[in-house]
């Protein structure tokens, strides 16, 4: 029997190993990652379509099953940060992980790289580009040494620009440059050209592409093939995209299901047209056929086929700018004086003939070519002179009038099926909400036979991947159950109006920030709410000075201060409660709230402040003068008038006066409702040795009243020492309202020192004593009856 349960419990363990192996497959799927910029609020003027094209390709994205993280006008610090998360993401992920990068805004280059310009760049000059852009391999060198199986980059940034105005300019466009393993490399405009900005809501590329991704079955490099023949189409031939691949895995954005309708063009007449001649196409087809092959060999082909064909002007064009291209990468690959004088013998006003000269000034070498030297031999023939013409300039525009281009012919569907009807024209999405989010668009749905593939790891909190064939509305807030056919939420989990406000589906729908971005989003948030009254409809972080914006200063200004210097005057830091500062009556612990015993802490703005405070500085224990009239026509309240000159009072060795602490004008009620004769107070000074509120300040007398039962201060004992003859004497006048006090006269004390307060519970206060000056004779006391002696009392000098 023994044997037998000796069976089951192994064919039970290996069945629990067999479903937890299943299990960790199923959970080892193919990850996939993307990181989106959209840069348009650039200091030179605003680009009208790159945030809205950002925001397309990262909700297409996000439908085949990416998890996106994107923002939209960044500085360098921020771009930089916010990939650095993303590398760390991408690192977590694994060896299978699909990565997808996208960055449309300006891109410029300069000797030889590439580089993406954030919106705080300064570039004026061609020096100022590696300072203030940031170099696309700093982004690509990082991404290939992980262990992904596909890394793409899209750089949707080529486009002219006015960075640098000068005789030395830069090249146009981007440079070409060779895709590291496993991964591929796409401009919007092929290298050493730009494409002309749209008007909006969208540009060419980002349609193109979001349209070829959600073609289900396509494969990699035929979607930036097809996206090629579109732009080309759509733009009337003045932008011609370009890409370079080192990907050997297969990859699909979408799957094709069983129950899609066959194709226009079968995937053999595909091969076949890839494989024809050039010259077995007629002159139409011939153009389409090497602009989908997107080669050198193709291009001269279509010129010796077709030498006098309207396109052939166009295809030289094309032509020239590849030629030169690679041209100056073999020449920057050499980077020799000799490799620069090549190229400028070659292209002597060539794109790259100033980047060529800055290099041969590195070298300290003549910056035109000597009559002898050792010519770079390249691996593309010299540029045939009918060719020179289209590049003697900086940059190439294919829709430049000077050239007089025929438009190309319209793209046979045996290359390209025609546009969907839903994707013909989108809908301009709505202004983003928020710092640095990118803009939503209204969702598409894709066809009910495409999916994403099936082994490939979900993407968390992703609405649109669940409802790629429903139609999401964030103006009010529904998903269609239209063709819901498969995947997608279920009624119970579907959003609409009723159940989720315009807020929630807004947040469902929109692309996750970087957690770089997250922080700095929720402090500039809070800021523009408090500065632009939570309205902040370009979502951008406001500028100092910008929408009533005024910083925070530090110290009270001098102007309304009288009197002896207070806490805050003279760039001096402003005293603590609470160990936050006092600024404009903030940050008042208990502010407002009355205390038992009348010691509520009040603020008036610009009163007489019991001798202690002014222009928003508190004063403890309700001493804060003038009856709450802000120190105007104050009623006896620590001084009389409107003029009443402020004074501070000191505490026992010179300590400032807070809560109550070390001030004897505030003990036992003493400052309220009485005034000094002349509206002001002398300075307290400390002789001798007496105590420091003994009584902690508080509860001495009959609070308000003034009975007479005024505190005596005495000074601890210095290391057990008697309390000597030195100490202050306080005389209180009860009989007429008016509170005088009256002290030895002593030389000035130092300027006190500004600590930070005690809290708010009151401690009894000990301090080290000082040497204090002999004691000086004391004035005779004024005033008529009533008063108190404050001698020959115990504990009290003689009288003399």
């Amino acid at each position: 029997m023994w044997k037998i349960s000796k069976y089951i419990t192994f064919f039970v363990a290996l069945i629990a190993f067999a479903v937890g192996s299943t299990a960790g497959a199923l959970a080892q799927g193919e990850k996939r990652l993307a990181f989106v910029i959209g840069n348009a609020a650039y200091p030179s003027g605003a680009l009208a379509t790159t945030a809205n094209d950002a925001g397309l390709i990262a909700q297409t994205l996000q439908a085949a099953g990416f998890d996106v993280v994107g923002a939209r006008d960044v500085d360098q610090e921020s771009l930089r940060g916010a990939y650095r998360d993303f590398l760390a993401k991408v690192t977590a992920a694994g060896p299978d992980a699909v990565v997808f990068v996208y960055l449309a805004g300006y891109g410029v280059q300069f000797e030889g790289e590439n580089y993406f310009v954030p919106v705080d760049a300064q570039i004026n000059n061609a020096a100022d580009v590696p300072i203030g852009a940031v170099r696309v391999s700093d982004l690509t060198k990082p991404l290939a040494a992980l262990p992904t199986k596909v890394n793409i980059i899209v750089l949707d940034a080529a486009r002219p620009n006015t960075f640098v105005r000068s005789n030395q300019p830069l090249a146009g466009g981007l440079a070409l440059v060779d895709p590291d393993p496993n991964m591929l490399i796409a401009f919007n405009a092929a290298p050493g050209t730009v494409a002309p900005e749209g008007k909006g809501p969208y540009g060419a590329y980002a349609p193109a592409l979001a349209e070829m991704m959600r073609d289900g079955g396509l494969a990699l490099g035929d979607v930036f093939d097809r996206t090629r023949l579109r732009v080309n189409e759509v733009t009337d031939g003045a932008e011609v995209p370009w890409n370079a691949s080192k990907i050997n895995d297969s990859f699909v954005f979408f799957d094709r299901g069983p129950d899609a309708p066959a194709p226009q063009v079968s995937a053999a007449e595909v091969r076949t047209n890839r494989t024809k001649q050039i010259r077995d196409f007629d002159a139409r087809d011939a153009y389409v056929a090497a602009l989908d092959r997107d080669t050198m060999g193709g291009y001269e082909d279509f010129i010796v086929a077709y030498p006098h064909d309207p396109m052939a002007k166009r295809v030289r064009a094309i032509l020239a700018a590849r030629r030169e291209a690679i041209t100056w990468r073999q020449t920057w690959l050499r980077d020799t004086p000799e490799a620069y004088w090549s190229y400028l013998e070659r292209y002597p006003h060539g794109p790259h003939a100033w980047d060529a000269r800055r290099r041969l000034e590195h070298f300290d070498a003549a910056l035109e070519p000597p009559q002898s030297f050792a010519v770079y031999d390249y691996d593309v023939p010299p540029p045939p002179p009918e060719e020179i013409i289209y590049v003697d300039r900086p940059v190439l525009y294919f829709d430049d009038p000077e050239f007089g281009f025929d438009p190309p012919p319209p793209v046979a569907v045996i290359f390209l099926q025609e546009r969907p009807r839903d994707f013909i024209v989108l809908q301009a999405p709505p202004p983003p909400i928020g710092v640095f989010l990118l803009p939503t668009p209204v969702f598409v749905p894709v066809p009910v036979w495409v999916n994403p593939p099936h082994d490939i790891f979900p993407p968390p909190n992703n609405v649109i991947f669940n409802n790629i064939h429903n139609t999401t509305i964030i103006n009010n807030t529904t998903i269609n159950e239209n063709n819901n056919q498969g995947g997608g939420l279920t009624t119970g989990q579907k959003l609409t109006g009723v159940a989720v406000g315009v807020g929630a589906a807004a947040l469902a729908t929109k692309v996750a920030l970087p957690a770089f971005l997250q922080k700095k989003e929720a402090v500039l948030s809070k800021q523009n709410n408090g500065q632009n009254g939570g309205q902040n409809p370009g979502g951008l972080p406001l500028k100092p000075g910008q929408g009533g914006q005024q910083p925070l200063s530090k110290t009270l200004p001098a102007d309304k201060l009288t009197g002896h210097a207070l806490p805050g005057a003279d760039g001096k830091t402003l005293p603590l409660v609470n160990g936050k500062p006092v600024l404009n009556g903030q940050n008042l612990p208990n502010n407002g709230q009355n205390l038992p015993n009348n010691k509520s802490r009040k603020l008036n703005k610009q009163g007489t402040a019991g001798g202690n405070a002014v222009t928003g500085n508190p004063v403890v224990n309700g001493q804060n003068g003038a009856n709450g009239q802000n120190g105007q026509n104050g009623t006896g309240q620590n001084g009389t008038g409107k003029n009443a000159k402020l004074r501070k009072v000191p505490g026992a060795n010179g300590t400032p006066t807070t809560n109550g602490a070390n001030n004897p004008s505030v003990v036992n009620g003493q400052t309220s409702g009485q005034n000094p004769p002349n509206g002001k107070f002398k300075k307290l000074h400390n002789q001798g040795n007496g105590q420091t509120n003994g009584q902690n300040n508080a509860n001495q007398g009959n609070g308000n009243q003034g009975n007479g039962n005024g505190a005596k201060f005495r000074k601890p004992p210095a290391n057990g020492g008697d309390n000597g003859n030195g100490q202050p004497k306080f005389k209180v006048n009860n009989g007429n309202g008016n509170p005088q006090m009256k002290v030895q006269s002593q030389p000035r004390p130092p300027k006190p020192e500004f600590h930070a307060p005690p809290k708010q519970q009151m401690q009894q206060v000990h301090r080290q004593p000082q040497a204090q000056p002999k004691p000086q004779p004391q004035p005779k006391p004024q005033g008529g009856g009533g008063k108190k002696p404050v001698c020959g009392h115990p504990g009290e000098p003689p009288c003399k």
